[in-house]
């Protein structure tokens, strides 16, 4: 419980010191319908949650380290998904008309997994990112607690996963592929077997940079694989 406690205060405090580069002004844009340049107005929620139980856990219920006892919340999209189906993803979405970042993110948590949470729980944004396919998402940082009632909602998530947050610690992250056609390399994330790829890839770095090792690090620069641009 202690390095629960301490995770939380040293991720909000983090967050508070980061000066964020935000894209795009929300109260200049209260329909949040993309504003005069059409741009997408998007939230993703990084969730910090309890790992869960499992085999590869068996025997660490009294650990005290933050390294083995905390997750973030990501998902399998559906199948049945036109945009990118089966692929790694952050729960969000499109933020609806009047909503801040925040509310979507909330909202998106509570509809793809089932994960009910208040406003009190969010811990900070990291940098807007805008994407190839014509978004801009805003990240949200926000302290989930055990979550164990986390269910996949069919229609948009296939299945959700809690990945410890060692994994995005690993020596061999990130990945960063070179493109002929390309000015800059596109970003990845190892996780297990697979890697993930920018703009999630972007946004899970960041946080590791920031969240964790207290960093001041930026990814807007970073491309994404040629699939994501659609």
């Amino acid at each position: 419980m202690q390095a629960d406690v301490a995770l939380q205060a040293g991720i909000r405090q983090a967050l508070t010191r980061f000066t964020v580069n935000a894209l795009v002004d929300e109260n200049a844009n209260p329909t949040s319908g993309g504003g005069a340049d059409d741009r997408r107005l998007a939230a993703v929620a990084l969730a910090i949650v309890e790992v869960g139980l499992g085999p590869d856990l068996e025997g660490l219920t009294n650990t005290t380290s933050w390294q083995t006892s905390a997750a973030l919340v990501l998902t399998r999209r559906s199948a049945r998904l036109r945009s990118h189906p089966g692929q790694w993803a952050l729960p969000g979405g499109r933020l609806d008309p009047g909503e801040s970042a925040e509310q979507a993110a909330l909202r998106e948590l509570s509809e793809e997994v089932g994960l009910d949470l208040g406003p009190e729980q969010v811990l900070g944004r990291l940098d807007d990112f805008e994407t190839r396919s014509g978004y801009i998402m805003t990240p949200i940082v926000i302290w989930g607690g055990s979550a164990r009632d986390m269910t996949a909602n069919p229609a948009e998530v296939a299945s959700i996963h809690r990945i410890p947050l060692t994994e995005f610690l690993r020596d061999d992250s990130p990945i960063l592929d070179a493109e002929d056609d390309l000015e800059t390399p596109v970003l990845r994330m190892p996780v297990g077997d697979s890697t993930i790829a920018a703009p999630t890839a972007a946004i899970l770095y960041q946080f590791r940079e920031v969240c964790l090792l207290g960093h001041d690090t930026r990814v807007a620069h970073f491309e994404q694989p040629k699939f994501a641009w659609r």
